[in-house]
Order: structure tokens, then sequence, then C-alpha cells
């Protein structure tokens, strides 16, 4: 039986820490930090950086040279065991000589899934599994959803007054949230691999969707790094057109219908626009196949920006893995747009149940984080 110690749970924290650090660069690959000790004194430690780059535990290895024979190495994610863009870890960490790796979670991408180790095993080195394992898969969420369900990490995000209202009857939504809550989004959206919204708000707001580098403000962070997320827009209707903000940056836009767009060769597109034409035919898009598709793209997590009917229908389907409010403290009145429209609820017994996972002020105004109830 794996018995851990004190050190082994500090050293896991600081290899955590280090995989912190690729939050925003490594997607479609999983955040991963390294941490080689000996003697008591970290000797080397490093984070995967970029998909095709070298993996955390080579940057470890790497910084501790020919002081890794003998040593421990902490890995939040079990060492790889396939060639793929970069030769596998394990076999680096067996050529290093170190003694013994400490894993926080096991792969679940099928093509490593415990091979990892046992490699590490049969070459003579100590293996012990599972440490902060709850910890390491949050660092993950998106990642190990692909790989387990074939469906992206969804986080919706919502902002509304005190009275869980959107907009004036007129649309005027800017701001009903303060600067500080704003700055909280861009942070989540340089961590999504895409953003999704519907046609409405696209041509009710005409916004970039970008992460907005004057509020993006992450510790130690060199914005010339950003990479901006994959903008999808669920357009039934063929309503977009090349003149919106979204569509003239330089990130991929998938427009997304199930209807084939006709005009899609008379109309001159920018080359980053792309047509996502779904199977299921029907009045909507099918929410789940539209994530299945982009599972395929290998897109770990997505972020909804979109208004109340999508929103709505996401929440409806139950496709939300985390539900995120900015509550500002003001009180908009009755002739004012709704938060959420999910129309099919008649009894109370059917309300769509969430738990608390966080609550904290940012700026003026209340942040809610929460998670789907979990069936009793």
């Amino acid at each position: 039986m794996t018995v851990l110690n004190q050190d082994d749970f500090f050293y896991m924290t600081l290899a955590i820490r280090e995989a912190e650090k690729g939050r925003y660069t490594t997607s479609p690959n999983p955040n991963v930090g390294c941490v080689i000790v000996k003697d008591n004194q970290v000797i080397g430690k490093g984070f995967h950086i970029q998909a095709g780059g070298p993996h955390a535990e080579v940057h470890a290895l790497v910084a501790a040279g020919e002081n890794a024979q003998g040593a421990t190495a902490y890995v939040t994610l079990e060492p790889c065991s396939h060639t793929g863009k970069t030769p596998p870890c394990a076999e680096a960490l067996i050529k290093a000589q170190v003694a013994k790796v400490v894993v926080g979670m096991t792969d679940p991408n099928p093509q490593v899934s415990g091979r990892g180790i046992e490699k590490l095993r049969n070459a003579g080195i100590q293996v012990h599994q599972d440490c902060l394992t709850q910890e390491c898969e949050k660092l993950n969420a998106g990642f190990i959803k692909r790989m387990v369900n074939k469906l992206p990490y969804v986080q919706l995000k919502l902002g509304s007054s005190l009275d869980g209202r959107t907009a004036m009857s007129s649309g005027e939504s800017q701001w009903i949230t303060s600067a500080k809550a704003r700055q909280d989004v861009q942070d989540y959206r340089a961590q999504a691999c895409a953003v999704i919204t519907g046609v409405g708000t696209v041509m009710a707001d005409n916004p970039s969707l970008n992460v907005r580098q004057a509020e993006f403000k992450p510790n130690h962070y060199p914005c010339e790094k950003l990479r901006q997320p994959v903008k999808v827009v669920i357009d039934n209707q063929h309503q977009i057109t090349p003149e919106y903000k979204l569509i003239n940056q330089a990130e991929t836009v998938y427009l997304v219908s199930n209807k084939h767009r006709n005009d899609a060769e008379n109309i001159n597109w920018p080359v980053n626009v792309k047509f996502l034409t779904l199977s299921q035919a029907g009045e909507h898009v099918c929410l789940t196949e539209l994530l299945t598709q982009l599972a395929l793209l290998e897109i770990n997590q997505v972020w909804v920006e979109a208004g109340a009917k999508l929103a709505g229908a996401f929440i409806a389907q139950g496709l939300v893995d985390e539900l995120i409010i900015y509550q500002a403290p003001k009180l908009l009145g009755e002739n004012t747009k709704g938060l959420i429209e999910v129309t099919d609820l008649t009894k109370l017994n059917q309300a769509i149940e969430w738990r608390y996972q966080e609550v904290r002020q940012v700026g003026d105004d209340l942040k809610l984080v929460l998670f789907p109830k979990l069936s009793s």
C-alpha cells in the first residue's frame, strides 16, 4: 500500500503551482507541473507551456541536470508513455535514473492511462500514486471530460442585477456589473479554448469576445503570449455577415447551423471563418452534437456568453458543468430582460437545482460559482 507523507503533499503542491502557470497556453494538452527533489531540496521544476513543446518533466530534468540521479520527481499527471509530438516523459525519467516518482493522478487519455506508471515500475523506479488527486484533477477539468465523456467542460457566465435582470427593455446593458467583474471574465476567457454565443447576442452587442489585454492582468504572465479563444456562433438562420467585429479577428470563428449555407461561396468571408453544419435537423441547433463536434476539434473547455434563450437551453439540457454569475447591487425593476428562459417548468419540484462552490465579492459585485446539484 502506498504511504504518502507531509513532504509528498508539500512538493506536490509546488508541482500544482507549476502546472497552473500553463493554464492559458497548453490547450489542447493538459496542464502539468513537475518538481524534482533531492535531499529535501528542489533541484528542478517546470511546467508544460505549449502543445508540441517540451513537457513539464523535461523542463524539470534539464534544470536538475545530473543531480536528477537518485532524486524524487513529483508530477501532477502520469508521465506519458507514448511518442506524440514529443518523446515519452516516462523514458526521460528512466534515462535520468530518478529513484522515485510521485504521481498526482492517472492520465485519463486511453493512450497513456496506467502505461506510464507501469513503464516506470518495470524500470525499477518506485512509484507512488494519487497524491492530492482532487487538486490535480481541478487543473484539467476540460481535458479529463473530453477524454472520458468526449465532450468539453462547459462554463456558463451570466451577469445580472440584484433582482435577476440583465438589460433594460431597450436592450441597454453596458454596464450592469463592475469593471472588476469584467476583468475577472477576461481571465476565464483566456483559459477557455472556445467562446460560444448566439446570433442574438452578436447582432445586439456586436462583441469581439476577445481577451482584452487592457483588462487581462494575471500574475507573472507575458501578454505577448496570449492565446485568443476560438469563437463559436450559433446562427441557424444564417444572419451573420462579415461586417461583425468577431468575424474580423485573427482567430478561427465557427458559424454553426443545422442547415447548409448556400451563400458561403457568394460572400467574401475572411479565411478564419469556418462553417460547421450539424447533422440533426430541426428548428434549433442540437447543443449536444455541437459540443461533441467541438471535442473532436480538441476543444477542452468552453466559455458560454449568451442571451437568456441560449443560456436557458444549455441549463435545461443539463450541459453546464459550472455556472458563474456576477450579481450587481442594483435593482432594475420589472420592465427589463430576465436572466434565463426555461419555459417547460410548471411545478416547484421541477426546479433545476445547484450547489454553491464559491461566493465572494468582486469589485462592487457578488460572484457566485455553482455546480449542478448531485442526485441524492
